[in-house]
């Protein structure tokens, strides 16, 4: 099963170019909202050296990498779940289904850029757009939960194991309506696995990146959320994505980078998530 990561960002924040640099698949990228309609859906491998450090020991048959699954998800906009502002909650359920969100935050800037959507070409501001999407992740997760509230309202009078659910629904909306990310309530072990069951979006781990100029790459910003941004540029991934690995290597030695933006992120993914990666050899693989 591959780890599975939604790409969310405002229109035109370098999501979908992103993307298509990460996956190598070929998809829209344009400089209008909602270029991305229907949700783009990308595995790819994840670079592992020490993959091939074993295979020159044990000569399998083949070598298979661990993967990570990336979708992208078309541009929200201010107003998306409380008003059905853009797209509406379209593009909801597909983050519903990721193991963590990745938010594409513009640092880059670009006169380019459709200023109704996204500020001035050269004025950026990742806090404000950060807390954009955030407010509309709280948004759609307090919809969720007043839908919840009324039929487990009525099912934890039958089923008194329902009770710790209802209980912690009541109090994610109050938390939720006073602006904090579902995750950031302080639980229990017991209520935090009763939450899990409400499938909040702002209960998953999320990433941000910073889609920066190639000059900022290896520059390090302010936490969002208390998280510190993952710099990426989406222009270099593009043109790394076409190169052969020699190519590569060289071209991220000439920047100064040691890994592609595809491995840092999933280094970063497995991190957050907890995970653990385990290594099996043989003849076969």
């Amino acid at each position: 099963m591959a780890l599975s990561i939604g790409i969310v960002g405002l229109p035109n924040v370098g999501k979908s170019t992103l993307f298509t640099a990460l996956t190598k698949k070929g998809g829209l990228a344009a400089n209008y909202p909602f270029a991305t309609i229907d949700p783009n859906v990308g595995i790819v491998d994840v670079p592992d050296a020490r993959l091939q450090k074993l295979a020159d020991i044990v000569h399998p048959g083949r070598i298979v990498p661990a993967t990570v699954e990336f979708v992208d998800i078309a541009g929200l906009v201010k107003g998306a779940a409380a008003e059905g502002a853009g797209l509406g909650n379209q593009f909801l359920a597909n983050i519903r289904e990721c193991d963590a969100i990745c938010e594409v935050v513009r640092y880059f800037k670009d006169p380019d850029v459709m200023r109704e959507v996204n500020h001035t070409g050269d004025f950026v501001d990742p806090a404000s757009d950060a807390e954009t999407i955030m407010t509309e992740l709280i948004l759609a997760d307090i919809q969720t939960l007043e839908k919840q509230l009324p039929k487990l309202e009525k099912e934890a009078k039958r089923d008194k194991a329902l009770v710790p659910k209802l209980e912690i629904a009541k109090r994610l909306v109050d938390w939720l309506n006073e602006g904090n990310r579902a995750a950031a309530l302080d639980m229990t072990d017991e209520e935090r696995a009763a939450a899990k069951g409400l499938f909040l979006l702002t209960m998953k781990p999320m990433l941000y990146v910073a889609n920066v100029d190639e000059d900022e790459l290896t520059s390090e910003f302010e936490p969002i959320d208390g998280v510190t941004p993952i710099p990426i540029c989406a222009k270099v991934e593009a043109e790394l994505s076409e190169l052969e690995p020699d190519e590569a290597a060289e071209y991220l030695a000439d920047l100064g980078l040691e890994h592609s933006g595809l491995e840092t992120l999933a280094q970063a993914a497995y991190k957050l998530l907890g995970l653990q990666s385990f290594f099996t050899a043989g003849e076969m693989e």
